[in-house]
């Protein structure tokens, strides 16, 4: 009996012990089986992005940051700029013969707006509305007293291709309208033809770039009593990219020029060569602030004494 009740006893244990194992068992399975969808479902590899050319990403880059400068002849922007311009440059005196400072003073209304024809085409336009106070001494001014008004209005288009993230090249033209008064404007119709190549400098900083431009100033109608133009313009620009939005650009107007047309008030040789350079800095990802100051080395043909530009640019 007593052999009998041990026997009993260990296969009431054994029982037990099967159920808990069978128990455990059913639970394991019952959590394999509600969690095996969740796990094959987060080893389900999602699509990735479409990838970004190393070439696109660095022109959308590029583009971002030179929307400070808003200069750029074969980087055009969609951009309204506001300019206000201080310059002084030799003309006429009260007695014949003399000379005196004239100060122009003038607020420009810039439009610049920017076509992708494809992925390597663009066309860059730009429209200027000037308007000007000026102090020059003639025979309707002879006290020399401020006149207010529009000056020559102009209008641009170029063709730009990009040729990579790193070169790219324009070819444009500009055309002036004789739109100011007899004593603001230069009465004369002009176009000027121009090109520009552009080779980013990304390992000095990014949004820097050196991009020569030269064009050709050239009057064809307009009043004869008028001096003719023709001149020879050109920008070595050189634009450095430095931390926390700012920049400072060299030479980032055309005003290095060769005069093949009349002389002006003043002139001496053919030859103006000034230095000019620009500061500025971005305040947000859509406005930017900066001042930009020239000054004579050789002033042969007399383009200015002194010239202070403060610009707003505003992209849209």
């Amino acid at each position: 009996m007593a052999r009998l009740g041990q026997v009993l006893m260990r296969t009431i244990s054994a029982c037990r012990e099967w159920s808990i194992a069978r128990d455990i068992a059913g639970i394991w399975l019952v959590l394999v089986l509600a969690f095996q969808p969740t796990a094959a479902a987060s080893q389900t590899v999602a699509p990735s992005p479409p990838a970004i050319a190393p070439a696109q990403q660095a022109d959308s880059q590029d583009q971002a940051e030179n929307s400070g400068t808003g200069d750029d002849f074969v980087r055009p922007l969609n951009l309204f700029q506001l300019i206000y311009s201080y310059k002084t440059a030799p003309g006429r005196g009260a007695a014949p013969g003399t000379i005196r400072d004239v100060t122009t003073e003038t607020a420009n209304l810039r439009l610049d707006h920017r076509i992708v024809l494809a992925p390597q085409w663009e066309v860059g336009l730009r429209a200027d509305l000037p308007f000007l106070a000026k102090n020059p001494i003639n025979s309707d001014n002879p006290a020399g007293d401020y006149l207010h008004g529009v000056g020559d209005a102009d209008f641009q288009a170029a063709l730009i291709y990009k040729i990579d993230a790193r070169w790219s090249v324009g070819a444009g033209a500009r055309l002036v309208a004789p739109t100011g008064d007899d004593a603001l404007g230069s009465g004369k119709w002009q176009i000027m033809p121009g090109a520009a190549v552009r080779y980013a400098l990304p390992e000095i900083s990014t949004g820097s770039y050196l991009e020569p431009l030269l064009r050709y100033d050239v009057s064809f109608a307009g009043d004869p009593s008028k001096k003719n133009i023709n001149n020879l313009q050109f920008a070595p620009t050189f634009n450095l990219g430095l931390p926390d939005r700012w920049f400072v650009t060299l030479y980032p107007s055309p005003d290095i020029r060769i005069n093949y047309g009349p002389p002006v008030t003043g002139q001496t040789g053919r030859l103006f060569l000034p230095f000019d350079a620009r500061i500025g800095r971005k305040l947000t990802e859509n406005l930017a602030l900066s001042l930009e100051i020239g000054v004579p080395i050789i002033k042969d043909y007399p383009v200015y004494d002194f010239k202070t530009e403060v610009r707003l640019n505003l992209t849209y």
